[in-house]
């Protein structure tokens, strides 16, 4: 059995459309974990009301993402998950999307799978999965290098978001959860990805699975939209900044090879400083 644990707070729309989209899929071989933590826009009420199937966690408003995805996570696992997939609520699945990562699963079930991500704007692909060079720390798009009647499959990557992702029970009894203490809401899901790596488990993006999501709708997002000095800052230090630079120091100590670190944390510091008032 697949658990989906979606945490939430506030959105109710995007909440309702993403369980809606679970509703209408080709296979039901999965049930539901939605940790709302705190919402105060009925949120909670139109959960009890509309998808009473589903099973609703109550947080505090303090949890953000990684604490309310391992909160989910445990109540997944003590009920006895095969797997469960970690699914923001700003996606709607499609219709054949668990019958697509469960087709893949069966062909690596010990693996760890992403799904490629289509703006529900454009209707275009626009993420599936990067690859990264140790030595230089930079990525490579894989859906810019491939060509089109490539998109089908599984392609390897070295690390995935949390968005869709698909996790065997038997990877948390190897490596614990989300780091949730160390990185509270961004890069938790990178860090987590790379570190099941580190522990042999292979990380793909499942490009026959398709997940719609809003890519404005994410909150670093939101604060580069609209330049300012406030914003500026909220990039580089708030704890949902995308430039977030503590978090980017924890997740290069944490990851990085030891010889390399210096480099890497002094890339990265320059990257975000300056990227933002470049982009």
């Amino acid at each position: 059995m697949i658990s989906i644990v979606i945490p939430v707070h506030n959105r109710k729309k995007f909440t309702r459309n993403c369980l809606l989209s679970l509703e209408r899929q080709t296979v039901h071989e999965h049930n539901i974990i939605v940790v709302d933590d705190g919402s105060t826009d009925g949120t909670g009420e139109m959960l009890e009301h509309e998808f009473p199937e589903v099973t609703v966690i109550t947080g505090n408003g303090n949890l953000f993402w990684t604490a309310a995805v391992n909160l989910g996570i445990r109540h997944a696992l003590v009920a006895g998950a095969d797997y469960v997939m970690t699914l923001n609520n700003d996606t709607i699945a499609a219709v054949d999307f668990m019958e697509k990562m469960l087709y893949r699963s069966a062909e690596e079930p010990d693996a760890l799978l992403g799904a490629l991500d289509i703006d529900f704007g454009t209707l275009k692909p626009y993420y599936g999965g990067e690859v990264t060079h140790q030595v230089w720390n930079t990525s490579r798009y894989l859906l810019q290098e491939l060509e089109e009647k490539d998109w089908k499959g599984l392609h390897e990557v070295s690390l995935f978001p949390g968005r869709g992702l698909l996790i065997p029970r038997v990877v948390f009894e190897a490596i614990g959860l989300f780091e949730e203490e160390k990185l509270p809401h961004y890069m938790a899901d990178y860090d987590f990805t790379v570190l099941a790596r580190r522990n042999g488990f292979k990380v793909y993006c499942n490009y026959d699975a398709h997940l719609f999501t809003y890519p404005e709708e994410g909150g670093d997002h939101k604060i580069r939209k609209k330049k300012s000095l406030r914003n500026y800052y909220n990039h580089l230090f708030s704890i949902k900044g995308g430039g977030n630079l503590r978090n980017f120091t924890i997740y290069t100590l944490r990851n990085s090879p030891a010889g390399l670190v210096p480099m890497h944390l002094i890339k990265g510091y320059v990257q975000r400083v300056f990227g933002y008032l470049i982009h």
